[in-house]
This record gives C-alpha cells, sequence and structure tokens, in this order.
C-alpha cells in the first residue's frame, strides 16, 4: 500500500469516527432534551450520555444553544412534507393533513415540541431555528396548494393566504400537541371538509 493510500484510509477512518461521535451525541441531546427539557440540557448532561469527552461537543458547537439549534435544525431538514398535487383542493388537504398527521404522531416531536415552543419565548436563536427551520417551510408547502387550488378556480382569488395557511396547519398541531386529542383517519375527514369550507370563505 502506497503512503497516499494509507493516508486516504486513515481520513476515511477519522471521518467515519467523528459521523460516530457526532451520531452519539446528537441521540443524547434528544434524549436530555426528552427527559429533563431545554432548559435543564446542559453540555455536561449531553457528553455523560454519548459517552464523550466535553471537548468534543465544543469542538463543533460554542455552547449549548448552538448545539441544540444546529441538531434541530438538521432533524427536520430531511423531514419537510411532499407537495401533495392530486388535482383537486379536498384531496390536496387530506394528504397534506395526513403527512402532517405523521409527523407530529412522531416520538420526538411529542416528547420535546411542546417544550421547545415555550423555551422558544425566551431563546431568540430556539424562535429563530423554529420560525425559520420547522414554520417556514410547511408554511411554504401550504402556500403551494392555496395557490395551486386558487389556479384551478377552486378558491377564490383574493384569498387571504396567510389565513389560509393559519386553517391549514393550527388546528391539527394543536390537537395533537395540546390537546392530545384523537386525530384518526375520520378527524382527518372531518378537518378537510371543515377546512375546505373556511378557506372558501377566507377572503
Amino acid at each position: 500500500m502506497s503512503k497516499g493510500e494509507e493516508s486516504a484510509r486513515q481520513v476515511t477512518g477519522g471521518a467515519v469516527l467523528r459521523r460516530q461521535v457526532t451520531d452519539a451525541i446528537t441521540e443524547a441531546a434528544f434524549a436530555e432534551l426528552a427527559e429533563t427539557g431545554y432548559a435543564r440540557t446542559s453540555m455536561d448532561a449531553v457528553a455523560r450520555r454519548a459517552g464523550v469527552g466535553k471537548a468534543a461537543l465544543y469542538r463543533r458547537w460554542s455552547s449549548k444553544q448552538a448545539m441544540l439549534a444546529d441538531l434541530i435544525r438538521g432533524k427536520v431538514a430531511g423531514s419537510l412534507p411532499p407537495l401533495p398535487d392530486t388535482g383537486t383542493l379536498r384531496t390536496d388537504l387530506r394528504e397534506l393533513f395526513a403527512t402532517y398527521r405523521d409527523q407530529l404522531a412522531h416520538p420526538l416531536v411529542t416528547q420535546v415540541g411542546t417544550g421547545l415552543l415555550a423555551e422558544a419565548s425566551h431563546d431568540t436563536t430556539l424562535a429563530e431555528v423554529l420560525r425559520t427551520e420547522v414554520a417556514a417551510p410547511r408554511r411554504a408547502a401550504a402556500h403551494a396548494v392555496l395557490r395551486n387550488a386558487i389556479s384551478r378556480g377552486e378558491l377564490p382569488p383574493d384569498l387571504d393566504l396567510e389565513l389560509g395557511t393559519d386553517l391549514l396547519i393550527a388546528p391539527l398541531a394543536f390537537r395533537m400537541l395540546v390537546v392530545k386529542g384523537s386525530s384518526g383517519e375520520e378527524y382527518l375527514d372531518s378537518l378537510t371538509h371543515a377546512v375546505e369550507a373556511a378557506l372558501k370563505a377566507a377572503s
């Protein structure tokens, strides 16, 4: 084996090890969030749970806030809802609600979601991550569904897009994260009919 090949293999091995350490830290950080909450999660506790030295965390992030903001951003980046385009508003809504329901039912969301929302009022970095990385892409998807319906003539051209987007997102999120109510197929059917009717009046 040449020195160049040996060096490449060492770099690859080091990269894999760093990835494994980062994965362990990520798992530990979300476990801490679920168990103790955002305010009580600390770099020390995450390092202990991950089985790494605290220096491993500080090589990656300058603070707890920076670490959690980055990890939350990474978690949600790959979970954006696909844009439904079924050809009708009702089936677009039903498909979108099913996607949101499945995402909101994810154990990570049910364990830490409401706590993060509460802490965001006291932490500007966390609030910005939730606004730009979690809320904004989902509102953009809702906007697209509404614009498609407007272009098909199913909704009035003067529809209030912001109010319409609230109708697509807020009721289901409130029911699942705050009320902890049922969100089965029958409920999604009823929600679809109610929101469709409300959208036609939201001009």
